[in-house]
């Protein structure tokens, strides 16, 4: 009695039964790259619908450089007004849409502007901890004081030596290696010290503007 032949085909000449484990091997990479690139299109889209929702909240000194198109800008400020959630819902999904229709040079100039707005908090925290280090190097240092100054000469000379004298007596009043955080001289002096950093951080750059970041106390020159 003659055997009945086996279902299969035929992959670069080697025969694959249907239900082998190669069978189901190659089918699981045929369906895996499908998924790949369904997986690869929804990725994209959920991106370009965050970037749309982020527009809502990029201030307007940078919205309006940017070259959205009527359609698509006129979407994004209905989507403001509206207070409903279905409601906007509904315009976040049509601002997703005209997002997609976006040239990909259009999508950059949107990141970059996104960016540039995230980097404002990242920029007030770092001269936060600038400011930290100068205030606790011109208390503990005789010499700091020269270096702040000839770095911001429009710093009130008399103001900064009375506050730190100040700062000195406290930390002298108070437990031993322990600065008095809420003495009023200690947080003058800070204050004192970022509003300085802030005002040059705001001049125009000339390539003679030097403002080097203090090391850390005790540090080795």
């Amino acid at each position: 009695m003659s055997r009945k032949p086996k279902k299969g085909y035929f992959v670069r000449g080697q025969f694959v039964a249907e239900g082998s484990e190669l069978d189901l091997e190659l089918k699981r990479e045929l369906k895996g790259s499908d998924a790949a690139s369904k997986t690869d299109l929804k990725r994209e889209s959920a991106e370009l619908q965050s970037l749309g929702e982020a527009l809502l909240g990029l201030r307007a000194g940078l919205f309006d450089k940017l070259d959205l198109g009527e359609k698509l800008t006129d979407a994004i400020v209905e989507a403001r007004r509206i207070t409903n959630f279905e409601g906007k819902r509904r315009q976040m999904q049509f601002i997703g849409k005209l997002m997609r229709g976006l040239e990909p040079s259009t999508l950059d100039t949107v990141r970059a502007a996104l960016e540039e707005q995230n980097r404002a908090p990242a920029a007030e925290t770092a001269m936060l901890h600038e400011a930290e280090l100068w205030r606790d190097r011109l208390i503990a240092e005789d010499e700091s004081f020269g270096e702040w100054i000839e770095a911001h000469p429009a710093t009130d000379t008399q103001q900064l030596r009375a506050l730190i004298r100040q700062a000195r007596k406290d930390i002298k009043a108070g437990p031993p290696g322990e600065a008095p955080r809420q003495a009023k001289a200690y947080r003058e002096v800070f204050q004192l010290v970022r509003t300085q950093l802030a005002a040059r951080q705001e001049a125009p750059f000339t390539e003679s503007d030097t403002d080097p970041v203090p090391p850390n106390p005790g540090a080795d020159a």
